[in-house]
C-alpha cells in the first residue's frame, strides 16, 4: 500500500495543498499530479463523477504519485466503503455535525480495531495480491486519512466534543456553506465568518488536529496558511477558469 505523503506532512507541521476535481476525467488528476500538486479531492458530492470513473481516476493519482482523497456524498459505511476499497487514500464527508457522526466516518474508513470497516480482495489489497490481509490490514490503518467538514452553527457549537473523537486528521472548514448556514450567503469574507473561522481552527488546533479549508486564489491560501491552516485545497473550475480569463483579457487587450 502506498505511503500517504499528505498524512506525513501534516503529522510533521507541514503544510499540504490540494485541488478539487469535480469533471470526472481522469486526464485531470494526471496533471494536478504532474504539476505538483499534494493530493487532489475528487469530489463525489458537488461533482457528477461515478464511482468506475472515480477508481479510474484514482489509478491516475497513482500513477503520477499524487495521493488520491475522494469527497462522498453521503456518510454511510457501505457507500464509504465502495470509494475507499477503490484505493481512496482518504475519505472527506461534507456536513457533519455531531461526534457521533464523526464516529460514523471513522468507522467506515478504518478497519478493525479502530473501525468497522469490511475487508475484501478489492483493489485496495491489490486484489488479494499485495500484502497478507493482518499486515495490509495495519497498514491501511495508518495511511488512510478521515477528513470531516465544519460548515454548520451546529458543526461550530459542537466542535469541542468533536475533536475528541480519535481517528480523525483533517476537520475541513467550507467558507461557501459555513456562510451560507450563518445567515451570510456568497460571503466568506465577512468578518463574521472570519471570527467563526479563526475559533474554529484555535479548537482544532488545541485538539492537536489539522485544519483544511478551501482558498480559490493565492492571497486567500497564504492568509490561512498564516493562520495555521495546513491543508488548503483550491478547485479546478477557479483554476481553469481564472486561466481562461487571464488568456482572453491579455489576448485581447
Amino acid at each position: 500500500m502506498r505511503t500517504n505523503t499528505v498524512k506525513a506532512r501534516l503529522r510533521a507541521g507541514e503544510s499540504a495543498i490540494g485541488c478539487f476535481i469535480t469533471v470526472p476525467a481522469p486526464m485531470l488528476v494526471e496533471l494536478c499530479g504532474l504539476a505538483g500538486f499534494d493530493y487532489v479531492l475528487i469530489d463525489a458530492e458537488h461533482g457528477i463523477s461515478e464511482l468506475e470513473t472515480v477508481e479510474n481516476m484514482i489509478r491516475a493519482a497513482d500513477a503520477t504519485d499524487i495521493v488520491p482523497i475522494t469527497r462522498i456524498a453521503v456518510n454511510q459505511q457501505q457507500v464509504i466503503l465502495r470509494y475507499m476499497d477503490a484505493g481512496a487514500l482518504g475519505a472527506q464527508l461534507p456536513q457533519i455535525n455531531t461526534a457521533a457522526e464523526v464516529q460514523q466516518v471513522v468507522d467506515a474508513v478504518k478497519y478493525r480495531p479502530l473501525g468497522k470497516r469490511g475487508l475484501a480482495g478489492v483493489r485496495a489489497t491489490k486484489y488479494s495480491m499485495g500484502l497478507p490481509f493482518p499486515r495490509y490490514i495495519e497498514q491501511a490503518n495508518q495511511e488512510t486519512m478521515v477528513i470531516v467538514h465544519i460548515e454548520t452553527p451546529e458543526a461550530v457549537a459542537n466542535l469541542e466534543e468533536m475533536v475528541r473523537v480519535p481517528g480523525v486528521d483533517v476537520f475541513f472548514i467550507g467558507p461557501t456553506d459555513l456562510s451560507y448556514s450563518l445567515g451570510y450567503p456568497g460571503e466568506p469574507g465577512r468578518p463574521e465568518v472570519q471570527e467563526i473561522i479563526g475559533r474554529i481552527v484555535k479548537v482544532v488546533r488545541g485538539a492537536g488536529k489539522a485544519v483544511g479549508i478551501m482558498a480559490t486564489d493565492v492571497a486567500g491560501a497564504k492568509r490561512y496558511l498564516d493562520m495555521g491552516i495546513q491543508y488548503v485545497a483550491t478547485g479546478d473550475r477557479a483554476l481553469i477558469a481564472g486561466a481562461a480569463q487571464n488568456y482572453l483579457k491579455g489576448v485581447r487587450s
